[in-house]
């Protein structure tokens, strides 16, 4: 039974999504290879020293990769429970959510980049 109260409904969906974000940290390898480097580059980011603006910058890559890999394995477990075996447009359309995480991915790279290649070349 949904619970149309503002504050309670509220509080039941982050429970939602905090268990569902737990399990895409817990279950699937590749969010765990990306929360892992977005730990990484935190940790980075305190020991650079970087600016409230590479902060935001940061921030915003890192929670656009896992959220667009949230999505593509969400559209994967979808795909795979409607058509178990192996499908040509299902294939299709798996390649295409996973071409989604690749454009986050290689923008968080640049943004890493933009961010730490200034720092780490001062050290040398």
């Amino acid at each position: 039974m949904k619970d149309n109260r503002f504050v309670i409904g509220r509080m039941k969906s982050m429970e939602y999504s905090v268990k569902g974000a737990y399990k895409l940290i817990t279950t699937e390898h590749s969010v765990m290879v990306q929360f892992f480097i977005g730990i990484v580059v935190t940790i980075a980011g305190f020991c650079f020293n970087i600016s409230s603006t590479e902060w935001m910058l940061q921030t915003l890559a890192i929670g656009l990769v896992l959220s667009i890999e949230g999505l593509n394995t969400a559209a994967e477990k979808i795909a795979d429970f409607i058509h178990p075996e192996y499908h040509e447009k299902i294939g299709f359309i798996k390649d295409i959510a996973s071409g989604a995480v690749f454009f986050a991915a290689m923008a968080a790279i640049a943004v890493g980049a933009i961010i730490y290649y200034p720092k780490v070349v001062l050290l040398f």
